[in-house]
This record gives C-alpha cells, sequence and structure tokens, in this order.
C-alpha cells in the first residue's frame, strides 16, 4: 500500500518518516518530496508498504499524531491518473 504522508516540519527526512513507519511493519520505500528549485522539503511525501493489513495499522496509527513538532495528515494515497508521456 502506498501512504501519503502532509504537514511534515521541514527538517524531516525521509529516514525519520522510515523509522516512524518500521514501527508498525516493512517498509519497502519511503520519500520526502523536495523542491527541484529551493532543494527545501515540500512537507510532504510517501511511503510503501508491502503487507497492507500492516500499512493500514500504521495510517491509523499515526494519522494527526503529533511528529517532530507538527501534527501529521497520514492517509492511503490515492492512484495518479495517466499523464499520456509515453
Amino acid at each position: 500500500m502506498k501512504i501519503f504522508i502532509a504537514k511534515l516540519s521541514p527538517r524531516t527526512t525521509a529516514d525519520d518518516v522510515k523509522r516512524l513507519f518500521e514501527r508498525f511493519g516493512t517498509v519497502s520505500s519511503c520519500k520526502v518530496i523536495m523542491d527541484h528549485d529551493t532543494k527545501r522539503s515540500k512537507c510532504y511525501g510517501f511511503v510503501e508498504m508491502p503487507n497492507d493489513s500492516e500499512a493500514y495499522v500504521a495510517v491509523v496509527e499515526t494519522n494527526e499524531m503529533e511528529f517532530q513538532g507538527n501534527v501529521i495528515n497520514v492517509k492511503k494515497s490515492k492512484p495518479q491518473p495517466p499523464t499520456g508521456k509515453k
């Protein structure tokens, strides 16, 4: 399951997020989205967990929790529509 995390602290790294979600199970990937021009965090990111049961528990347990000074929003990521690029 791909999980969307919003309202991260600007100082939060992908490793920080990965450690948080590894409390609930295996994390196959983790990414904090960075602005290409400023190289600063956009304060959101994605985690992928291969086990949907573990991922569901992670979403429920972390949504609206305080993490590194911010109350984060966590939910199952919505599939992105095709961009038409090949």
